[in-house]
């Protein structure tokens, strides 16, 4: 079963973080606490969101800028082939028969200087609020990557821990087999015991050989993965310093953890669902905001690089633009009925997840009590099993007890002792799980 929950929770964090390059050969003594601190530091899935962030404030300010005054200079080539012209004699009685005055001039350049002010666009007051609002969905964004991240760096950290205490408890009983092995082939030898005796266990060393052969293979890939999880180098030796205990002060608040009332408001995922909700709000109201007029003050100068002798464009001209929607056949009125749609959708989904996630509380904390109840007879029977091992090597040592009855009792002691390690870390996961919904633990102080 150990085995078996190795591998398939190994598949699923490995969809989180990436690794980055640090010098060859770093060796690392890591506590937990020490490990997020790296992983809010180095997680790739992290940085992605704080860069995020940061765009979604750089939108802030591109939105803003759109109602603040816009300044655009141009400049333009001319060339009229054929230049218009009146005889000059309807201007001077005076002058040449043949002579003309031109009304414009054959090539020239045209500078134009334009300053704009937005003066009202229901549309643009409209995404200022959605842009602000859009920030506060990023940083829920980076929140929850950062609980995510913390709820894998954890549960590898113990499956790492799980599994070397594990191998040491598999070698250890292959040892024992491997002794008694050795006992019972003598035995064996001397028509003691039957042939089906020595070939038990020579099977049951074959079992643990290739059950401690996959132990490393999986040990292997869960160090790899906390390497990526932290940000590190592939070639960075880590070393865990955590011991693999449940010590009472943390059973005390495991179990208080398990009774606390779940505020649905707290939770990242609920913060989420609202703000999306108030987006697809933000992006209805600006749909709508389409039939509202849009009103635009303006100045605007011009110089000309040759000026004809008759030249009557102004050079300075102030005005306002008033653009106003009359009709679209339709296509104004069918965005707003999608908008509001989907508005319509976001609301319902914010109360259904809303109503999940309240079962999901139950359902967590329960499974919470359970795993810390099975742990504390894990861990009683444990104890038990070292005091009837410790008992039946006395006899051992006195010739009371065969190296048979000892091997029977040593392997149901590590047997125990590997459910404890189990039971530590299924509780260690269910509280993980449980901080997660509840939006404990975001952020590790340094």
């Amino acid at each position: 079963m150990l085995l078996k929950k190795f591998q398939i929770i190994l598949l699923i964090l490995l969809s989180f973080g990436g690794a980055r390059p640090g010098k060859a050969q770093d060796t690392l003594r890591l506590s937990l606490n020490d490990a997020l601190k790296i992983a809010q530091e180095n997680n790739l899935n992290i940085r992605n969101s704080q860069l995020d962030l940061k765009s979604a404030q750089k939108k802030i300010w591109e939105t803003m800028a759109i109602g603040l005054p816009h300044i655009d200079g141009t400049a333009k080539y001319q060339y009229i082939p054929t230049v218009p012209t009146l005889p000059a004699s309807n201007f001077d009685p005076k002058a040449a028969a043949d002579a003309v005055i031109e009304l414009g001039v054959k090539q020239n350049i045209v500078y134009d200087l334009t300053v704009s002010q937005l003066i009202f666009n229901g549309a643009y007051l409209i995404g200022l609020k959605a842009s602000k609002v859009y920030y506060n969905f990023s940083e829920e964004s980076l929140e929850k990557s950062i609980l995510e991240i913390n709820e894998s760096v954890t549960n590898t950290y113990y499956m790492v821990l799980v599994g070397e205490e594990s191998r040491k408890v598999l070698k250890s009983n292959l040892d024992n087999v491997d002794k008694t092995l050795a006992d019972i082939r003598e035995m064996y030898k001397q028509g003691f015991v039957e042939k089906t005796d020595v070939d038990q266990l020579e099977l049951t060393g074959n079992t643990i050989t290739n059950a401690i052969s996959q132990i490393d293979n999986n040990l292997e890939m869960a160090r790899r993965l906390i390497k990526i999880l932290l940000g590190l180098s592939e070639k960075s030796n880590v070393i865990l310093t955590d011991p693999l205990r449940m010590e009472e002060v943390q059973v005390t608040r495991i179990t208080a953890l398990a009774r606390e009332p779940f505020i649905l408001e707290n939770s990242v995922d609920y913060k989420l669902l609202t703000t999306s909700e108030l987006l697809a709000k933000y992006d209805l109201k600006r749909e709508i905001s389409n039939y509202y007029p849009v009103i635009n003050a303006f100045y605007d100068h011009q110089e000309k690089w040759k000026t004809p002798i008759f030249d009557f464009a102004p050079k300075n001209v102030v005005g306002i633009n008033l653009t106003l929607p009359i009709f679209s056949s339709g296509q104004r009125l069918a965005a707003v009925s999608q908008k509001r749609l989907a508005f319509e959708k976001a609301t319902n989904n914010k109360l259904y997840i809303g109503n999940t996630m309240l079962m999901q509380s139950f359902q967590y904390q329960n499974d919470l009590r359970t795993k810390l109840e099975k742990f504390q007879i894990q861990k009683k029977s444990k104890e038990l099993s070292d005091n009837i091992y410790q008992r039946t090597l006395e006899k051992y040592k006195q010739g009371i007890s065969s190296s048979m009855d000892l091997m029977t009792v040593q392997n149901q002691y590590l047997n125990n002792l590997t459910n404890y390690y189990q039971g530590i870390y299924d509780v260690v996961g269910a509280r993980t799980k449980l901080e997660k919904l509840f939006n404990i633990n975001q952020k590790i102080l340094k």
